[in-house]
């Protein structure tokens, strides 16, 4: 390399600017193991504590999309497009919103990960279903969006490989939080799959990793004014995880719950999520009539059926779209009100851990995951509740493991005697 890696930590170090060239080198570097993981650490450390600029961050983010394979799209029907989420407590909208897209006629191919700690990851739920296969080939990515116009894998080493390299160092060097680096890892992974237009859900409270407004609006600026830079088409959304996101968290139970809102047997905020964030993509790619080619998608039959395919493609039972006799806890507990009122707080966080208790998380990223296991919610904020009326299902592996979290639970919840208005889901 003819700049060292010692001048670019420098560099960072002193409050300097980067030039596309070094910051191609840096991630080439990282991606090949030519620069070792105590110098890749320090310049984190060094752009933890004097931020990259917008355009900085754009030529990172374009050279760790760089770093390794590009999904070429060539030839697969316009508008190609993907959505990502930064996690949140029941976050199961990639399970509705990519085969409603498909549906609408846009091509979707995307790359999703496993959770960690209380978010849940959309790989783990989807492996809950028998057979499903998460280990698609970027030939075989490519070959299934252009047969159904949806595919997706979980994250593969030849797709951004910079940024898999710099993200292991970022969590074991207190670096997560800088602002720069999230939007360079997010937005590479979607360059490198071929979107040209990409939806990002920000979520917002106690269950997510931005716990304020203010925060989430900052990353959801970063993340529009480097992604324009970077060249793709973006579109934000601030939404709500103070709560849990519908009614069911854990893996095989958030994949019933998505199959019910895809057939309309359900509707609440996770599908008034799902129509809105739909209607964005569809408005951002010159849709005239947006949310009704959205509503008419999901009437119609054709976003269910969108579903089915693509579970069929990648080697899915689609009897789980004709049953719930599968993955079923073998114990499930009722939580119920004790006393009446009005629901003021249901605290995502605390039944995000009791997943995790339950086994349906991971405490390590080798934890061994019981698919059937979860917390469905029963009432929302704003909700009326007499006493003795249900809040909480746990579903369990045992009765002790039940017991275990039940405590966390009730003291997550808040019961107001005075009327509470309800939440919005969609927050900016």
């Amino acid at each position: 390399m003819s700049v060292s890696i010692l001048d670019l930590i420098a560099v960072r170090r002193d409050g300097g600017v980067h030039s596309r060239s070094e910051l191609d080198r840096l991630a080439l570097g990282a991606a090949q193991g030519m620069v070792p993981d105590y110098q890749l650490a320090a310049w984190l450390m060094a752009a933890y504590l004097n931020p990259l600029s917008p355009q900085e961050t754009a030529d990172l983010t374009l050279a760790m999309a760089a770093s390794g394979e590009r999904l070429d799209l060539t030839g697969l029907p316009k508008p190609w497009v993907d959505k990502h989420s930064t996690g949140g407590v029941g976050d199961k909208t990639t399970l509705v919103l990519t085969p409603l897209l498909a549906a609408c006629g846009l091509t979707v191919v995307k790359m999703s990960g496993r959770g960690l700690g209380i978010t849940g990851g959309t790989i783990d739920k989807l492996e809950s279903v028998p057979g499903f296969r998460t280990n698609l080939s970027v030939e075989e990515m490519k070959d299934q969006a252009g047969r159904i116009g949806l595919a997706l894998t979980g994250q593969t080493p030849s797709l951004a490989p910079a940024d898999k390299a710099l993200y292991a160092l970022r969590d074991v060097t207190a670096t997560v939080p800088s602002l720069p680096l999230i939007v360079s890892s997010i937005l590479s992974k979607k360059i490198a799959g071929g979107a040209e237009t990409v939806v990002l859900d920000v979520k917002c409270g106690r269950g997510a990793f931005m716990e304020t407004l203010p925060a989430a609006e900052e990353l959801a600026g970063a993340l529009r004014s480097v992604g324009e830079l970077a060249g793709l088409t973006i579109r934000t959304a601030i939404t709500d995880m103070d709560q849990p996101l519908g009614r069911t968290a854990g893996n095989a139970l958030e994949v019933k719950e998505a199959i019910r809102v895809l057939a309309g047997k359900e509707s609440g905020r996770f599908g008034d999520l799902c129509v809105h964030l739909a209607t964005v993509v569809m408005e951002a790619v010159g849709e005239s009539d947006p949310r009704g080619k959205v509503n008419a998608a999901l009437s119609s039959g054709q976003a269910l059926a969108k579903a089915k395919e693509w579970f069929a493609a990648q080697g899915g039972d689609i009897q789980v779209f004709e049953s719930e006799n599968w993955q079923v806890a073998p114990v499930q507990i009722t939580l119920a009100a004790d006393h009446s009122g009005w629901i003021e707080r249901i605290d995502a966080r605390a039944v995000g851990q009791a997943v995790v208790d339950l086994g349906g998380g991971r405490k390590t990223k080798d934890s061994i995951l019981n698919h059937s296991v979860g917390i469905e919610t029963q009432v929302e904020v704003g909700s009326q509740v007499e006493s003795g009326q249900p809040i909480f299902t746990i579903h369990a592996a045992t009765a002790g493991d039940a017991d275990s979290v039940r405590a966390s639970l009730q003291t997550g919840v808040r019961i107001s005697a005075s009327p509470i208005d309800k939440r919005p889901v969609i927050l900016a």
